[in-house]
């Protein structure tokens, strides 16, 4: 699985990373969680607000921190 956080590396960005690795954590999956910092990459996602959450290349979220609960249930979908 491959998970990314797309931001410039700011707070919600730090939140939104710990969030995503508890979730992770909780679930027990082992997961590749990288932090996209460059913005020509995070454009190419479509995405112009940030944080995101991509997983398996798909946007799940755009412009906000994502609640932990929210993260398990992308999390297990796409197991």
């Amino acid at each position: 699985m491959e998970i990314k956080v797309l931001g410039p590396g700011c707070k919600r960005c730090q939140q939104t990373e710990q969030v995503v690795s508890q979730a992770l954590q909780e679930l027990g999956i082992t997961a590749n969680l990288d932090h996209v910092k460059d913005p020509i990459e995070i454009s190419n996602y479509g995405v112009f607000g940030t944080p995101a959450v991509v997983v398996n290349g798909e946007v799940k979220c755009v412009g906000k921190v994502p609640s932990k609960d929210e993260v398990k249930k992308w999390l297990q979908q796409a197991k």
